[in-house]
């Protein structure tokens, strides 16, 4: 089956592109985003299938490879019973990190240094993913852990891009405009530009509930929905992700 995702924003681009960090409240906000989505797929009858949350910053105090390891060796000291491995290439020098399994989630590091610009560009990602999103999920953003992952890994205020992806419940019998408008009157959002299949429609949308947003002042946007469907009475999927779809579908 075809899957569908916003080329120029694609996830691609989330890792080598500088979006450039927000005054947001980095250990307070970045989950809420998160967690207004999966309220709204709870409100739409839509069961959610997939959610990630990437957080992300350039380290820009960083000048040397040297400096990227040191930085790599502090985090492993940190979490030593994950899954360590590095990468190395004449472009880059790479370190990535796997979580222990849990029952609710997994969580990613990955630490990259290019080789081929002087002074080094480096950035840390950290991303937890999960299939099932519940009361056990949803706790370990409300409580401590997240907000001290987020303290422990990084060293200053990430980007955070925060995606959930769902089947709804029943069969949607409406046309794709009429799934997306309702999405769009839920989320409180504004529609920006939108692209339209005959089985697929995807919009990109501004909402002030929603703490990050990429743009300038003509086009800023901080929301993405995708809705798919096979025709009327067919599965109906949809992906909501702020400030841009991150989960391919």
């Amino acid at each position: 089956m075809k899957k569908y995702i916003f080329g120029i924003l694609a996830i691609l681009s989330l890792i080598t592109v500088v979006l450039g960090n927000r005054n947001t409240e980095a250990a307070k906000n970045e989950s809420l985003d998160l967690m207004k989505i999966g309220s709204i797929f709870q409100t739409k009858n839509i069961m959610p299938s997939e959610w990630t949350l990437y957080a992300r910053e350039h380290l820009v105090d960083l000048k040397s490879e040297k400096d990227v390891q040191v930085y790599a060796e502090e985090l492993k000291r940190k979490f030593p019973d994950w899954d360590w491995s590095t990468a190395n290439t004449s472009q880059k020098w790479e370190v990535t990190a796997v979580s222990p399994a849990s029952n609710h989630h997994i969580e990613t590091l990955q630490i990259m240094s290019s080789r081929t610009n002087q002074p080094i560009d480096a950035y840390i990602v950290y991303k937890v993913s999960g299939k099932e999103w519940n009361k056990a999920t949803e706790s370990f953003f409300t409580t401590n852990q997240f907000k001290n992952r987020l303290s422990d890994v990084f060293r200053g205020k990430p980007t955070v891009f925060s995606c959930m992806k769902g089947i709804v419940g029943d069969k949607m019998d409406k046309a794709l405009p009429a799934t997306v408008n309702e999405l769009l009157s839920a989320l409180n959002a504004k529609k920006i530009e939108a692209l339209k299949e005959e089985t697929f429609m995807s919009v990109t949308a501004f909402s002030p509930d929603f703490s990050e947003s990429i743009g300038d002042a003509k086009t800023d946007l901080n929301l993405q929905i995708g809705v798919r469907s096979e025709g009327l009475g067919a599965e109906t999927t949809v992906v909501v992700g702020t400030p841009i779809i991150t989960i391919e579908y």
